[in-house]
């Protein structure tokens, strides 16, 4: 039993340039939703960016920058799903280097969707410049 809770315990580790994206993902999803950073004294809640909402701009944000190319680079980062993300978020937040309200939990960032499905069978090519009459 406690080799099994060892494995449990152990920190995955990540490539740097994923905790650098998910800032960046972090950002767009500010941009995107209207929602500024945080200033000492105002509500903090309406700031707020919940595991779904960041997970939704790091899809977002992945497909612009990355394309058909997003899984082959999160798996040379080491991230393999929605909550390699959630524990990269509460890496960050136990170095001090986020924050979090009492409401967010890893399981917010466990099977929110499928990288098979969210990078390549749903990826689609805009072709509309590339026919566009001149």
């Amino acid at each position: 039993m406690a080799a099994s809770s060892n494995v449990l315990n152990e920190k995955k580790k990540y490539h740097r340039n994923a905790y650098e994206f998910l800032f960046e993902a972090l950002r767009y999803t500010q941009e995107t939703l209207d929602r500024g950073v945080v200033v000492e004294g105002v509500n903090e809640d309406s700031a707020h960016i919940s595991g779904k909402e960041l997970l939704e701009g790091v899809r977002l944000l992945a497909i612009e920058k990355f394309g058909l190319l997003t899984q082959t680079v999160f798996r040379y980062w080491g991230v393999d799903s929605t909550e390699d993300f959630g524990r990269i978020v509460f890496d960050l937040i136990e170095r001090g280097e986020m924050r979090k309200t009492e409401r967010d939990q890893l399981c917010d960032f466990v099977d929110i969707y499928d990288f098979q499905k969210a990078f390549d069978e749903d990826y689609e090519i805009d072709i509309r410049e590339a026919f566009k009459i001149r």
